[in-house]
C-alpha cells in the first residue's frame, strides 16, 4: 500500500446504509418526522432526545419502515416493564408490535427485555433497536460487549436514550461502536488524551479536538433537548418547573470520635457506608413524614435493602420492588403504579430508573444519595418529562455528615448540563441533513520550514519530510516515537498516535522506519527512546505490561537494521506512582494483594545500526 492510500484509510467515511422514506406516520410531530427520516437514511444512528419527546413512537416508526423496506423483522430491546409500555404505545398509533418473553413471535416488530435477549437469534432480524441505550452502562462489561458484538450481524441499528450517560463522554464510544462508526478505542485515540494525573483509566477531551469531536458525534447522532434545537417550534414542549429540595438533617454528635466535638464529614466509601447505617432512621422518618402527610402519588427512591425495609414499614400503603423479585412481579408493580392503583412506590434507581413514563406523579423523594449522577438524573426524569403538567418536587434527604455526596451530585449535574449544551450546540451547527457519512477525523495538513546556522526545522508529516531526503544522506538519528496511542497530540490522521490498534500503529510507524533506513548512511546509528507500556482492563482486559520496546526492536530488525546496543534509564517508582497512579505501584495494592505489586518501569535508549561500511563524506555532499 502506498503511504497516501494508507492515510486515506485512516480518514475513511462510514457511509450511510439506509434509504429515503417519504411517507411517515401522520401522528409524528415535525421534529420527530425529520429525525426518523434522517435515521432511516443513515440506517445506523443514535437518537439522544430528552425524556418525553416521543422516542418510543420514533423508534417504532423507524422499525416499521425498515421492516417494510427489507421484508424482515425488527427486535426492540427495552428495560424491564418498558416493553409493555412500548407495545401499548404501538397499539395506540396503529403499529403492529408484540411483546415476547420466550422467543416466539408472529409480528414484524418484536419487543422484549434486555434480560431475555438470549432467547432470540439477533442475526435473524433485519433491524435492532436499543431503547434507553444508556442502560448498557449499568450492565457488566461482558453483557455490554455481547450486545455490541451481536449488533454487528444486523444491517439496521438504532440506539435511543435521553442523555447518553450524563457526565461521561466515554459512553458515547459504546454508541458509536454499536452504530458501526468506530470502536470506543478508536474514539479515544482520535479525540482524547490519556490524562495520567487522573489515574490509569482517565481520558480527557483534547482542547483542539473539542469542536471536531462534537461535529463527529452530530454526524451520526441527533441530540435535542427541545424541538428548537433542530429548528422547530417548542410549542407544547415546555417543561414545568423542577424543584430540587435538599433537606439536610441534623445528627447526634454525642457519638463523635474521641477528641472531636462533632461527627466529621464522611468522605471515603467506607466512611459513607458507616454513616449511612447510622443516619438511616433519621432519613426514613423524614421521608415517611412527607409521604404519609400527603394523598399524592409518590416515588421513593432508596439504595439499600435496609432502607427499603424501613420505608415499607414506615409508609403503610407503600409497595416495594426489590431486585430479588421475579421479573414479571417487578413489571406488574411498575405498571400498577403507572395505572394509579399503587399510590407509593419504593424501589431503587437501578431497578426502575430507566424508561418508565410516570408523568402522573409529581412528588419524588430520595431517602439518600450515591455518587451516581446518572441514576439520580434518570430517576428524576421518570416524572419530570414532557407531558408532565405540574411542577415536580424532588426531596433529597441527606444527613449533615453526608453532604460530600450531595456536593458531588451537584457538581456532576453542572458538568452534565454543560455536556448537553455542547452536544446540542454542535447539532445546531452541523446540519441534520448532512447524513452522507461520519468521518473518523479530518485535518488540514500544513507544512513549513525554518533554517538557521547549522539547523533546519520542518513542520509536516515526518514520512513526507524524509521522503524528500537523498539516500544514505544522514549521519545520525535520535528521536522518540509516539508510544502507540498512549498520547495523541492532534486530531490529524497523519499523527501516528491517532491509531485504532497496535497493528495500525505498527503499519503507520513502519512507513517511517523504511525512510529512516533509506536515508541513514551505512554503518551509522539510529537511537530510539522508548518505554514499555501499561495495559488496562478497559482496553486490554488485564492490568500488566506490554513489550513496546521489543515491538520496536522487532520492527527495526525486520526492516534491515542491526540491533546494536541499548541504555536502560532508571526512573524513580515513587515519582511515577504519584504521576500515573499505576495500579502496580500503589501502596494500597501492596496491602490488598502484594502479588499484584511490581517494580517501576525504566526508559530505554535502543540503538540500531545500518549494515555496511562507512563511506567518507564527499566534498559538497548532502551529508
Amino acid at each position: 500500500m502506498k503511504y497516501e492510500d494508507y492515510i486515506r484509510t485512516k480518514s475513511e467515511i462510514a457511509e450511510a446504509v439506509g434509504f429515503d422514506a417519504t411517507e411517515l406516520h401522520p401522528d409524528l410531530f415535525g421534529f420527530q418526522r425529520d429525525i426518523v427520516r434522517w435515521a432511516l437514511r443513515r440506517g445506523r444512528a443514535a437518537i439522544f432526545a430528552d425524556c418525553g419527546m416521543g422516542k418510543t413512537l420514533m423508534q417504532l416508526e423507524w422499525a416499521r419502515r425498515v421492516c417494510e423496506r427489507t421484508g424482515g423483522r425488527a427486535l426492540l430491546l427495552c428495560p424491564l416493564a418498558v416493553a409493555e409500555q412500548t407495545v401499548a404505545e404501538a397499539k395506540r398509533f396503529g403499529i403492529d408490535a408484540e411483546y415476547s418473553r420466550d422467543g416466539k413471535f408472529s409480528s414484524r416488530i418484536v419487543v422484549t427485555n434486555y434480560e431475555r435477549r438470549d432467547r432470540f437469534r439477533v442475526a435473524d432480524f433485519a433491524a435492532l433497536v436499543l431503547d434507553e441505550s444508556s442502560i448498557l452502562k449499568s450492565y457488566d462489561g461482558r453483557t455490554r460487549t455481547e450486545i455490541i458484538e451481536l449488533a454487528q450481524f444486523v444491517d439496521y441499528r438504532l440506539a435511543c436514550t435521553a442523555t447518553p450517560a450524563p457526565n461521561d463522554h466515554m459512553e458515547l464510544g459504546n454508541h458509536a461502536q454499536f452504530c458501526g462508526i468506530m470502536s470506543r478505542e478508536e474514539m479515544l485515540a482520535s479525540f482524547f488524551v490519556h490524562d495520567t494525573s487522573g489515574g490509569t483509566n482517565a481520558w480527557r477531551l483534547k482542547g483542539h479536538a473539542v469542536e471536531p469531536f462534537w461535529k463527529w458525534v452530530a454526524s451520526w447522532a441527533v441530540c435535542i433537548r427541545k424541538p428548537s434545537d433542530i429548528g422547530h417550534s417548542d410549542a407544547g414542549f415546555d417543561l414545568p418547573s423542577l424543584n430540587i429540595i435538599d433537606r439536610v438533617l441534623g445528627v447526634d454528635h454525642s457519638s463523635a470520635a474521641d477528641g472531636m466535638l462533632f461527627r466529621m464529614q464522611a468522605l471515603s466509601l467506607s466512611e459513607l457506608r458507616t454513616e449511612s447505617k447510622r443516619t438511616l432512621p433519621f432519613r426514613v422518618d423524614a421521608t415517611a413524614e412527607l409521604v404519609n402527610g400527603s394523598d399524592e402519588p409518590w416515588i421513593v427512591w432508596c439504595h439499600t435493602n435496609a432502607e427499603a425495609d424501613a420505608l415499607a414499614k414506615a409508609i403503610p400503603d407503600a409497595v416495594e420492588i426489590r431486585g430479588s423479585d421475579k421479573a414479571d412481579d417487578k413489571a406488574r408493580a411498575m405498571l400498577a403504579f403507572s395505572a394509579g392503583s399503587i399510590r407509593v412506590l419504593v424501589t431503587k434507581p437501578s431497578i426502575a430508573g430507566f424508561g418508565m413514563n410516570w408523568q402522573h406523579c409529581a412528588r419524588v423523594a430520595f431517602v439518600g444519595l450515591t455518587h451516581s449522577y446518572e441514576q439520580f438524573y434518570q430517576a428524576v426524569r421518570r416524572c419530570w418529562r414532557f407531558g408532565q403538567e405540574r411542577p415536580v418536587d424532588v426531596h433529597v434527604m441527606v444527613a449533615e455528615t453526608e453532604q460530600s455526596v450531595l456536593r458531588s451530585i451537584q457538581s456532576k449535574q453542572r458538568a452534565a448540563d454543560e455536556m448537553a449544551r455542547e452536544m446540542t450546540s454542535a447539532m445546531r451547527e452541523t446540519s441534520i441533513e448532512n447524513v452522507k457519512g461520519a468521518t473518523m477525523m479530518r485535518d488540514e495538513y500544513e507544512t513549513s520550514m525554518a533554517t538557521g546556522d547549522g539547523y533546519e526545522l520542518h513542520l509536516g508529516d515526518c514520512v513526507d519530510v524524509f521522503r524528500e531526503r537523498l539516500d544514505d544522506s544522514l549521519d545520525m538519528m535520535v528521536f522518540s516515537p509516539p508510544f502507540a496511542s498512549l498520547f495523541t497530540y492532534s486530531n490529524s490522521s497523519r499523527d501516528m498516535g491517532n491509531c485504532s490498534s497496535d497493528g495500525d500503529f505498527r503499519t503507520h510507524f513502519g512507513f517511517l522506519v523504511d525512510e529512516l533506513y533509506r536515508t541513514l548512511a551505512p554503518s551509522r546509528i539510529c537511537a530510539v527512546h522508548c518505554m514499555n507500556l501499561r495495559t488496562s482492563k478497559a482496553r486490554d482486559g488485564n492490568i500488566g505490561i506490554r513489550d513496546f520496546r521489543g515491538d520496536i526492536i522487532r520492527l527495526f530488525t525486520e526492516k534491515g537494521f542491526i540491533y546494536h546496543s541499548e541504555v536502560t534509564i532508571w526512573k524513580d517508582p515513587v515519582v511515577s506512582m504519584q504521576r500515573t497512579k499505576a495500579h502496580g505501584l500503589l501502596y494500597k495494592t501492596l496491602c490488598k494483594d502484594s502479588s499484584k505489586s511490581r517494580q517501576g518501569m525504566p526508559d530505554y535508549l535502543v540503538v540500531f545500526r545500518k549494515p555496511g561500511d562507512d563511506v567518507p563524506v564527499s566534498t559538497g555532499g548532502e551529508r
